[in-house]
Order: C-alpha cells, then structure tokens, then sequence
C-alpha cells in the first residue's frame, strides 16, 4: 500500500512541477514583452507593437480586413472564371455552326479574361483550330502555327499541350511542302521560259 501512495504523489508532485515551470515561462515573456515597449509609451502603441517571442500581433480589424479582400479576389476570379468558360463554349457553338469569325471573336474575349490561366488554353488550341480549318474562307496556317506556339509556352502544363506540339508539327511540314512546291512551280516556269527563248 505504501508503493501506491508514494507513486500517486510522485505523480502529483511531477504535475505541481510542471506547472510552475509553465506559468514561470510565462512571466519571462511577458517580461520580454514589457522590456520591448519604450517607457513613456501611449497605451494604443503599446497594444499595436506588442509582441510575442518575435512574432507581431495583428489586429484583429486588419486580419478582418485582410480576409474579406482575399474573399472579394477570390470571388472575382470566381465570376472571371465563369465568365471565360460562357465565351469559350459561345465560341465552339459558333465553329460548330460554321461561323469562324463569331467564333474567333468569342475565344479572344475568353483569353483576355482568362489571361494566362485556364481555359485561356483552350482558347489558344481553338483560335489556332480556326485559322487551320480547311472550311475557313480566311484560313492561315501561319496564324495557326503561332498561335499553337504561344499554348506551348504560356501554357506548359496545359492538358492540350500534345496535341498543340503535333499540330505544330503538321503546319511546320505543311509550310515545307508548300516552300517545295512554290520552288518546284518556279522551276518549271523558268523551263518553259527557256523553253520559248529557243523557240524563237
């Protein structure tokens, strides 16, 4: 019996012990806390410079206020966010449609609302899908190209990333065909011209 008594106050003595060295921890960093304040101090500064360890305290008003303008950016990006995907879906309605300046139009206000972030790729593969579009009356394989670039660098995280890099690489042959076959045509141009200068 006499074990048990001498355990359980060895236990209390241990929590007495442990409380006292906690509230004595206490007491220097307030006195760190009090040393810090310049005498002569007005009790409102004394509030907004106190610190604890060498952590600032905010006030509470600030941290409100910090919070509502990380909940109003929030929301903005939010309804920028909404507002891209509503252009972006105008747009391929319109492509599906066939109308490919209406379409165009709508993925350019998807990208200067989404700037460099989603779907603001999206936008980039469809403009670039509308200048290569064979059915497209104003078709530049140029203007596509580039625009399939500027998704591969603005966007390298971009799920369409692939598929730009292979249509790159398809306009990027194309462009050599076409360059062959405009040296080819000016070849046999200067062969009939030739060909004319013998004649006479």
């Amino acid at each position: 019996m006499g074990r048990k008594r001498t355990g359980t106050w060895k236990h209390i003595y241990f929590c007495i012990a442990g409380l006292i060295i906690l509230f004595l921890s206490g007491c220097a960093t307030m006195e760190k806390t009090n040393q810090r304040v310049e005498v002569g101090t007005p009790l409102s500064e004394t509030k907004e410079r106190a610190e604890v360890g060498s952590v600032p305290l905010e006030k509470p008003k600030e941290q409100g206020k910090a919070k509502e303008q990380e909940k109003t950016r929030e929301q903005e990006k939010t309804r920028e966010r909404i507002k891209a995907n509503e252009y972006l879906l105008r747009g391929q309605k319109l492509l599906a449609q066939g109308d490919y300046e209406g379409s165009l139009r709508e993925n350019q206000k998807t990208l200067s609302v989404s700037a460099n972030n989603p779907p603001g790729d999206e936008a980039l593969f469809n403009m670039g899908l509308i200048y290569a579009h064979s059915g497209n009356p104003k078709k530049d394989y140029g203007k596509s190209l580039d625009f399939f670039k500027k998704l591969s660098k603005d966007f390298p995280q971009s799920p369409l990333l692939e598929q730009a890099k292979i249509w790159i690489g398809v306009l990027q042959e194309n462009e050599k065909l076409t360059q062959m076959l405009e040296k080819s045509k000016q070849v046999d141009i200067e062969i009939e011209e030739r060909k004319r200068e013998k004649k006479k």
